[in-house]
């Protein structure tokens, strides 16, 4: 079997105080992807390159203290490719993808952080630039190999994946342009929401993320934010998926899917 995890952590050396690195022992995953972890190279140098002897690889912002992803492996890839083509998002640190392939198989783990609208009208706009110009990364990668990507995707889907739905149809994250733009991608795009597939009418159970605001958390106010996208020949390998609402590592919870794979 092969043990992926996805996790925004919101801040690397926050997490690390709050047990990851132990959880991470304890959970084993083969990879966990990333997100949000706010730092430079200098400061995950002989600290944060391998947690719980996983190999990490990264994208990183150039600002400080800003978004960046990674990729904690226990198998060394083939390939590391950082971005995906568009500077003014590469350059924010938003997609790290690991190859492992061999003359059978091409198959990616890819860890993406898709931007936040909720800031504004600009953040807002940009969001939808970095949706309009990955979708077509998304289709020839689909083209080309197997992949299963996980990350923060900052869009609640359907009516079932957030607490509040009524209240935040106007709100970035439930959008109906972001809403429709996820559609098209579990349509047209042929991937699968692998989660949605081994629980299609889960509703309090699948969030994974909870406003700071209030007693969201300890009301489970909560959204589906955090996603395995994978091709459909992956997808049909998804055998057991976990939420683990109970670790507090972040305002995100760790999301695992359990593939019939093995690397």
């Amino acid at each position: 079997m092969f043990k992926l995890t996805s996790l925004n952590l919101n801040g690397i050396r926050s997490a690390a105080t709050k047990g990851v690195e132990a959880w991470l022992e304890q959970h084993a995953p083969d990879c966990i992807c990333v997100q949000e972890v706010k730092a430079q190279q200098p400061d995950l140098a002989g600290r944060f390159e391998v947690l719980a002897g996983l190999q990490g690889h990264f994208h990183l912002a150039e600002k400080k203290g800003y978004a960046g992803v990674g990729v904690y492996t226990r198998h060394a890839p083939s390939d590391v490719v950082t971005g995906f083509g568009m500077a003014e998002f590469d350059a924010e640190g938003r997609y790290v993808e690991l190859r492992f392939d061999t003359p059978q198989r091409r198959f990616s783990v890819i860890s993406c952080y898709f931007p936040s609208g909720s800031s504004g009208p600009e953040r807002q706009e940009a969001k939808f630039r970095f949706l309009d110009g990955f979708y077509p990364v998304l289709q020839r990668l689909k083209a080309e190999r197997e992949f299963i990507l996980c990350g923060d995707v900052n869009i609640a889907h359907q009516q079932i994946d957030l607490k509040n739905w009524k209240s935040n149809q106007k709100n970035s994250g439930f959008l109906p342009e972001e809403r429709a733009w996820m559609t098209r991608v579990l349509t047209e795009g042929g991937l699968v929401d692998v989660y949605r597939r081994l629980q299609p009418e889960a509703t309090d159970a699948a969030y994974t993320w909870w406003s700071n605001r209030g007693q969201a958390y300890a009301k489970n106010v909560g959204w589906r934010l955090d996603y395995h996208l994978a091709t459909p020949a992956m997808a049909e390998r998804a055998r057991r998926e976990a939420i683990y609402k109970e670790q507090k590592f972040s305002d995100h919870a760790p999301i695992t899917i359990e593939y019939d794979w093995t690397l």
